[in-house]
């Protein structure tokens, strides 16, 4: 037999076999089984599903423009999508998203970003205290008027909704 020594089945060996033969399979087990679940919740493969409501802009106060406008964000879909930003032929100048901010507990600032994420099966429910949209009003509104905005979404694309224009003191 050349020096060779035939292969014996050693305890070691059984159990090493065993283990590279069962690994995989437990892998594939829990995977199987993860997947399952993703399924019978319904979201297997569910893209985002933007609906926006409650949608309001201020009533400018004075003699001043500037203003700010809020909508509720609904993704009724599987995935996480992102509001990218937002435009209306109804105002003049440029719109942004912004978010409020307390520092040193009394002093409040107005930072703007560059988009804010919608988490799959939440809402996003913008505020005065939070996240809004800042825009300066068109000419001439009045309480009730009602102004067009398109929220532009990075996976969703274009929704568009109505606002109504409200007193700040009627929110």
């Amino acid at each position: 037999m050349n020096g060779e020594h035939p292969w014996r089945p050693t305890r070691r060996r059984l159990a090493d076999t065993l283990f590279a033969a069962v690994a995989p399979l437990a892998v594939c087990g829990v995977a199987l089984g993860g997947l399952t679940a993703w399924v019978g919740a319904g979201q297997a493969g569910s893209p985002a599903r933007i609906a926006v409501s409650n949608s309001r802009v201020y009533l400018p106060y004075g003699a001043n423009t500037d203003t700010a406008a809020f909508f509720d964000v609904s993704n009724l879909g599987g995935a996480d999508d992102r509001l990218v930003g937002v435009t209306s032929s109804a105002t003049g100048g440029e719109i942004t998203l912004s978010r409020h901010r307390m520092a040193d507990g009394a002093t409040a600032y107005r930072a703007d970003v560059a988009s804010v994420v919608v988490r799959a099966g939440r809402e996003l429910a913008m505020s005065p205290r939070d996240l809004d949209v800042t825009l300066r009003a068109g000419s001439g509104w009045q309480a009730g008027d009602l102004v067009p905005f398109t929220l532009h979404f990075e996976r969703s694309g274009a929704v568009r909704t109505l606002a109504v224009v409200v007193r700040p003191s009627e929110q």
